[in-house]
């Protein structure tokens, strides 16, 4: 039997036919179904949608609401703002000042040019009869000096430890009897002298705007006219802090009188401390009495009230006014400088830190160291 004649094939022209098949196939593939994405890009691609649209309405919700992070970083702008270094001390507190127009009540502050804060206690009512009998003006003379003279007078006292206790009570029959008290919310103490002067000054300046302010012992005689008319030539410098300065020893010593436990913050032993005014009766105007009432709660207290006060200071552009008629001696000292046409401001004996027995003697102190009483009224300032 014959063999069938066989056609040769080039491998060459194979080859050719397979590229050609392999590129048409791939053609006629890609126009019909278009290559889909890899899994980890559409993941990527819809987590991505996700965020966009949690992010969307976090904003949204912020915008309606205000959310925390506003209010921080609200808050984080206005003390950046406040401590810009050329922004004045000055500013920040007129700033400031603005949101004290009114007490927490919402009672307009009063106008006055000068708040007088008596410094006295529960047991002090003899003392405080002693002074509406003397320097202090009463009833509708008390009135009257305020509104026309800008003269705010107060005793100045907190609560006891026992809600509405008879002490209380007593203050209260007291208040009802003269109307001449500032009650502070503060729980009385004599080692609580210092938060007392803090809560005094914050709540004087709530209730009136005045241009001065001034803290007094109950044991002290006060010459009204002399105080007003020296008070008023400080009137146009904008931060005053004026008293009988001093520098007294930082007494380390436990169970002795003024005994300072942080004693060891004013260097080595024997040290003294920095300059401030005595606490028997001092003054400060108007912007320093608003920086304590708005940084009460992280003004440090010492021991002692006239040392915490003169730390407050501190650091600030603050002048200091020296002024030794604030701190006369009773008489014949006070007697003397009257004699001579130099009525003092206020008398007192060093040696009691007020007038020793002053129960007793402020009558003889007024009757012999006095300006008159018609002397406030007629002082000019």
């Amino acid at each position: 039997m014959k063999n069938r004649n066989s056609v040769k094939v080039s491998p060459t022209l194979i080859f050719i036919l397979c590229i050609s098949s392999f590129a048409l196939g791939m053609l006629f593939t890609n126009r019909l179904w278009p290559s889909p994405e890899p899994n980890s890009q559409i993941i990527s691609l819809r987590r991505h949608e996700q965020e966009l649209q949690v992010v969307s309405n976090d904003c949204a919700n912020n915008k309606k609401s205000g959310g925390p992070k506003e209010d921080i970083m609200e808050e984080v702008h206005k003390t950046h703002e406040a401590i810009q270094p050329g922004r004045s001390l000055d500013k920040t507190i007129s700033t400031l000042e603005l949101g004290m127009t009114g007490n927490h009540e919402g009672v307009p502050r009063q106008k006055a040019f000068v708040v007088i804060g008596i410094n006295t206690a529960f047991s002090s009512r003899k003392r405080r009869d002693s002074v509406r009998a003397t320097w202090m003006p009463q009833g509708e003379k008390l009135l009257q000096l305020e509104r026309e003279k800008g003269i705010v007078i107060r005793f100045m006292i907190g609560h006891s430890a026992t809600s509405k206790s008879i002490l209380d009570r007593a203050i209260d029959s007291e208040e009802a009897q003269h109307k001449d008290f500032l009650r502070l919310e503060h729980v009385e103490g004599y080692h609580e002298l210092s938060a007392k002067t803090k809560i005094f000054f914050s709540t004087a300046v709530a209730r009136w705007d005045a241009d001065f302010y001034v803290k007094v012992d109950d044991d002290v005689h006060v010459n009204l006219g002399m105080l007003a008319t020296t008070l008023a030539r400080h009137r146009s410098k904008p931060r005053v802090y004026m008293g009988c300065m001093k520098s007294g020893p930082v007494l380390a010593q436990k169970n002795v009188k003024y005994h300072e436990p942080e004693y060891w913050k004013f260097g080595e032993e024997g040290n003294k401390y920095f300059r401030h005014a005595t606490g028997q009766i001092y003054a400060i105007s108007k912007d320093l009495a608003t920086y304590i009432s708005i940084n009460q709660p992280i003004l440090h207290k010492y021991a002692n009230e006239d040392v915490s006060l003169g730390a407050w200071f501190i650091g600030l552009e603050v002048e200091h006014i020296d002024d030794r008629n604030m701190c006369c001696g009773t008489p014949p000292d006070c007697e003397w400088k009257a004699q001579a046409g130099n009525v003092c401001i206020a008398s007192f004996d060093w040696s009691c830190s007020g007038i020793c027995k002053s129960v007793e003697k402020i009558k003889d102190v007024h009757a012999r160291c006095g300006e008159g009483d018609g002397a406030v009224w007629s002082a000019l300032f």
